[in-house]
């Protein structure tokens, strides 16, 4: 393989399993919100770990956590999941 293949197989930015994660979470939020242009995640990684920090509307937050939590308990269940497949840990919190 000369160097003009090498530069077509290799990929040009690679993607850490959290991405992945932070994929499924602003998927979900942004189906519960009203206003989706204020939905942002911050995603820190550490070595086998992710903290993905959701930020949205005032009035949002409550939609994204449900009522006694049920709705952010399903979604980190779902994040946490995914993030085994991919092999990392995951948390979620909203910030509000």
């Amino acid at each position: 393989m000369d160097a003009a293949e090498a530069t077509l197989v290799a990929p040009e930015e690679t993607e850490l399993p959290s991405d992945r994660v932070a994929d499924l979470v602003e998927y979900i939020v942004c189906g519960l919100v009203d206003d989706e242009d204020a939905v942002s995640l911050d995603v820190t990684d550490s070595e086998g770990s992710s903290l993905i920090e959701v930020s949205c509307s005032e009035e949002d937050a409550g939609r994204v956590i449900g009522r006694k939590g049920r709705t952010i308990k399903a979604i980190r269940t779902l994040a946490r999941a995914l993030g085994q497949r991919v092999g990392t840990a995951v948390e979620v919190e909203v910030v509000g």
